[in-house]
């Protein structure tokens, strides 16, 4: 008997693809705004982290709102996929960045990107978690997806350490893209749009307000 069906399985290994994504960066980015950007601080920390949750707060219930008016997965399926993709746009400007309204400005895409990516996944998830494993099946995604930050969040150190903080972004943008590829593998099993369905709130841990989980 499979432990977790394709839906979930692919769910799950995006969700650790864009966890492990930002862990890369989670260790040192307070780091690189302190080092890389002119005036940088831990108030200019603090600005990134309160615009982050702001924004992300402003935008995911009106956005979760709009797909429960959209009857079908198809919507939540590309809700996922352009969020993922905005935030790994986010991080390739993080290379760029010089000046802290830069990171101020490219924080609240980050928060749009996570804020249709938070607003989609749960419902999707839940819609088709297994029946009578339904503890299981978040379990797993908790477990992978702490392993993956855990592992990230060392190799992001050590690679921010030797070779610098734009190969560490660009690795980075790597798993977070892959994240926003693997759900078109699951195209064919997403519910079409005349199918009613019922929706759930995001019931998922919401997305920090730098690059962690």
């Amino acid at each position: 008997m499979k432990l977790i069906n394709k839906v979930i399985k692919i769910l799950i290994l995006s969700d650790v693809a864009l966890v492990s994504g930002f862990g890369f960066i989670s260790p040192i980015f307070a780091i690189f705004l302190t080092e890389r950007i002119q005036g940088g601080n831990v108030e200019v920390v603090g600005y990134a982290a309160a615009i982050y949750w702001i924004v992300m707060s402003l935008v995911v219930i009106p956005f979760g709102r709009y797909l429960d008016k959209n009857h079908g997965e198809k919507d939540d399926l590309f809700f996922i996929i352009i969020g993922n993709i905005l935030a790994a746009s986010v991080v390739f400007a993080y290379i760029f960045s010089r000046l802290p309204w830069h990171i101020y400005f490219l924080q609240v895409f980050y928060a749009i990107g996570m804020g249709m990516n938070v607003s989609a996944y749960a419902a999707v998830f839940t819609r088709h978690i297994d029946k009578g494993k339904e503890a299981s099946n978040w379990s797993i995604r908790a477990a992978l997806i702490g392993v993956g930050a855990g592992m990230a969040g060392a190799l992001g150190g050590i690679i921010a350490h030797r070779f610098g903080f734009n190969v560490l972004f660009i690795l980075a943008i790597i798993f977070i893209l892959f994240s926003a590829f693997l759900p078109f593998f699951i195209y064919k099993q997403i519910y079409p749009k005349d199918k009613k369905t019922i929706r759930t709130l995001p019931g998922k841990g919401i997305r920090p307000p730098y690059p962690k989980e």
